[in-house]
């Protein structure tokens, strides 16, 4: 046990990382999953033009196997996996906190909760700002700090609560949508009337504005495509730039009015579901089946339906807006079908090999998660490749599918020789105030904690 400066033992220094008798595995399954179902969609990003993503007119393709790359994406991918890893984070508090007041260090449990929840939002923010803006620490790290308070509180009021705040998204959704279809026709008139060689009002002048900035946002030009493109294809410094400003204004105004009730929904609904014992596998077979057939049943119509609307509309941003609500439906009835599917081969025993193998990239998702990162702007950006831009939709699965592979080779042969993975280390040791056995051979300490 570790001493402070007067000669007594850490509290916190005597509360280590869990060791890998300890973890769940199909914990561990289902977030290797996640991670790598993930990188489908941010592949999108790392590759293409921002618009390219919810758009696929902007950039990449948008007809034969490039139009059905994306279809499929929406209907099964995008939006399930973020929301399957943030359930797990959520489950994850109350694993933490529950094994820190279980050792009896119940008063020490608020404060290594926190120490690593500002580590984690340290962690996004570089991670955003200096190589790329599509990071999910920060805001994973922010929704964290409002979690604790929860982590007594029963199945039920985490479920409900978790759903309550995504139901907040609604309302929101419906007010931006009329947002828009109120801010084009005011701009339409303020075009009319300057095309009469009338002289615009300071409110139409305004709308004008306003309209067009929301346009750069949403269905920006080709010109702004070109622009954003050599951005990406430029030097370290050009990006830099560019981040700077895209990562300050998602990390504030879209967050606080958009993500958090996204990120701290799906967190607590999380919380509930493991307490429930929905993600160690507890739960029946039948259970599962039943929620993977609901899930499908429900979420695959929904998703295809609003794909398909989006694609006869030309991805009009209002019908994007008025969407949100059905997209949120399909989006976690499909993941929580995932998360069936995944449980029944964990709860059968199929699959062996693989099953280790992603629960290996389960265990090192922190490292994984940057790693992908690392690989994908170093293959993309100027001071890389340069390769941005350059591939069509559907050639990105050529890049996807060899990142897998690597990291479904490298996880497990790291996790033969090390306890964690270097960022998962660092994590720990910053968190614990102590420089963590790294290396397999030193034995993890009895009563360790996750």
């Amino acid at each position: 046990m570790a001493q402070d400066p007067s000669g007594r033992s850490s509290p916190v220094a005597s509360a280590t990382p869990v060791g890998a008798p300890e973890r769940i595995p199909s914990i561990d399954v289902l977030r290797g999953f996640a991670l790598l179902g993930i990188l489908l969609m941010n592949i999108v990003s790392f590759a293409l033009p921002d618009a390219a993503y919810w758009d696929p007119t902007a950039a990449g393709g948008a007809a034969g196997v490039d139009l059905a790359a994306w279809l499929l994406s929406a209907v099964l991918f995008e939006g399930k996996m973020r929301s399957i890893f943030s359930m797990l984070f959520g489950a994850g508090v109350v694993l933490l906190t529950s094994r820190v007041e279980e050792r009896g260090l119940e008063a020490q449990a608020a404060d290594i909760y926190y120490r690593r929840a500002l580590w984690l939002i340290a962690f996004g923010l570089a991670h955003a700002y200096f190589l790329w803006g599509g990071d999910i620490l920060y805001g994973y790290g922010v929704a964290a700090l409002v979690l604790y308070p929860f982590r007594r509180q029963s199945p039920r009021f985490l479920v409900l609560a978790g759903l309550l705040l995504l139901a907040i998204l609604v309302p929101k959704s419906l007010l931006d949508g009329r947002h828009i279809e109120s801010l084009r026709a005011r701009a339409a008139a303020a075009a009319s009337a300057k095309a009469a060689g009338r002289t615009l009002t300071e409110a139409q002048r305004e709308a004008s504005e306003e309209w067009a900035a929301k346009l750069k946002e949403l269905k920006p030009s080709p010109a702004e495509i070109k622009k954003e493109i050599a951005d990406h294809r430029a030097g370290y410094r050009a990006m830099f730039t560019r981040r700077m400003k895209e990562v300050t204004s998602g990390d504030s105004l879209y967050y606080y009015k958009y993500g958090f009730f996204d990120v701290a929904g799906m967190m607590l609904l999380g919380m509930g579901l493991f307490k429930l014992g929905v993600f160690s596998s507890g739960r029946s077979a039948g259970f599962y089946s039943r929620l993977a057939l609901a899930g499908y049943a429900v979420g695959v119509p929904l998703n295809w339906y609003v794909a398909h609307r989006n694609i006869a509309l030309r991805f009009d941003p209002a019908v994007l807006a008025y969407d949100s609500t059905a997209y949120d439906l399909g989006r976690l009835s499909v993941a929580l079908a995932h998360v069936g599917v995944v449980m029944l081969v964990c709860k059968a025993g199929m699959l062996r090999g693989l099953r280790a193998r992603l629960a290996a990239v389960g265990r090192t998702a922190l490292s994984n998660y940057l790693l992908q990162t690392l690989l994908c702007t170093t293959i993309f950006e100027g001071y890389g490749f340069g390769l941005y831009g350059r591939l069509q939709r559907i050639d990105l699965l050529s890049v996807v599918l060899p990142i897998w592979a690597f990291q479904l080779v490298l996880s497990p042969i790291w996790l033969r020789r090390f306890r964690f993975g270097p960022m998962e280390w660092l994590w720990r040791s910053l968190t614990y105030l102590e420089k963590q056995p790294m290396r397999l051979a030193l034995t993890a300490p009895r009563g360790a904690i996750a």
